[in-house]
């Protein structure tokens, strides 16, 4: 069989989605598929630096002018079209009429442009582009969902739509226990002492991480005698300036900006505990990646959170500050046992499970529509 992989655009620095599609091309070269990986080049903006003005304009050139001929041409040659992240929708038209399967990762973007999501509001390019990313889901044949709540988001926003199933995500070899050498270099770099305990959040400053609300449960935490010296670490991108100040006067807040995955291995497998209260999410890495270092997760009560976490985490409302700083103090107890459970929980998201999915999807796939 063979499977044209269709990834993200280079410049746009998706790094995430870059992994997954170097991913599925690694692992079906090793199941012995004819697999080719296709992006599109970064030609119109070959002389410009990302934050140029006319960058983004000659990124649609190279995205939306230039490459759908060239993926047209390496269709006709394949047996299916994967198209492996779903604001690439639409690339779905110009696979013509091999197989189309579209990986979901989330529908965060598409629901704010559609007004849902009020606290994420979209300009109108932005809308206009979620809208395109829309309908041209409605050419796949499949859509391939991340978990059962984007599934369920999906139905909603495509009524009728095209066959859909959740592949979850996997979790790599990346994550796992840290040594104690490498959680006593990681202490030292961050100056944290070898008997600081401290509580960590990994994640970007998208308005569905909650920060502001990780700090809120951190203060509300510390009037409890048994919270008041353990520490805050926030991994992942620098806090805005409008979070520094409320950062400052909780005090033992520590940055680390970019962790490598050495580093972060090191900080889920030298934490107390993860706090990660999102809003929203469409899978949640670092539930998966924490349990498999583990360490023990407090996460939201809602999907996907409390799906992908299963009954290996301390659930929260996030939107109930006092209520969520209660909970963590009760159950923080529990840690050795949900430690455990977490490593165990982590075994359902193996790469291998996910491959195996995958194959079966695209046999069943080409067996439906070629009538065998």
């Amino acid at each position: 069989m063979k499977v044209l992989l269709v990834a993200n655009y280079i410049p746009d620095r998706q790094k995430s989605m870059a992994r997954y599609a170097d991913m599925l091309h690694a692992e079906l070269l090793k199941r012995g598929y004819a697999v080719e990986i296709v992006r599109p080049a970064p030609l119109a903006t070959r002389f410009f630096a990302p934050g140029n003005r006319l960058f983004r304009w000659l990124a649609y050139i190279d995205k939306y002018i230039l490459f759908p001929p060239m993926l047209w041409l390496r269709a006709r040659r394949a047996d299916i079209v994967h198209v492996c992240d779903h604001s690439n929708s639409m690339y779905l038209r110009w696979a013509g009429k091999t197989t189309r399967l579209i990986t979901a990762h989330d529908a965060l973007a598409i629901r704010s442009a559609l007004g849902q999501i009020p606290q994420n509001p979209t300009r109108a390019s932005g809308v206009a582009l979620q809208r395109w990313i829309l309908r041209s889901l409605r050419h796949a044949d499949q859509i391939v969902c991340v978990s059962e709540k984007t599934r369920s988001d999906y139905e909603a926003l495509l009524p009728g739509g095209p066959a859909m199933s959740v592949v979850p995500n996997p979790l790599g070899s990346s994550f796992y226990p840290a040594h104690a050498a490498d959680v006593a270099r990681m202490r030292a770099g961050l100056d944290l002492a070898a008997g600081d305990e401290y509580l960590l959040h990994v994640g970007k400053d998208n308005w569905y991480k909650n920060r502001p609300g990780v700090l809120r449960i951190m203060a509300e935490l510390r009037k409890n005698p048994r919270f008041g010296s353990v520490r805050l670490v926030m991994a992942g991108a620098r806090l805005p300036a409008s979070l520094k100040d409320a950062a400052r006067e909780l005090q033992g807040v520590v940055e680390c900006a970019g962790p490598g995955d050495d580093q972060l291995r090191a900080l889920y497998s030298g934490a107390l505990a993860l706090l990660f209260p999102s809003f929203e999410e469409g899978f949640g890495w670092p539930i998966l990646e924490a349990q498999a270092c583990g360490c023990p997760v407090i996460t939201t009560a809602r999907p996907p959170m409390a799906q992908v976490a299963g009954s290996a985490a301390i659930l929260i409302d996030p939107e109930d500050t006092v209520g969520a700083a209660h909970t963590i103090a009760v159950r923080i107890g529990e840690v050795d046992a949900l430690r455990s459970a977490g490593l165990e929980n982590v075994r359902a998201y193996s790469l291998e499970k996910t491959m195996e999915q995958y194959c079966a999807l695209y046999q069943a796939l080409t067996s439906e529509l070629s009538g065998i």
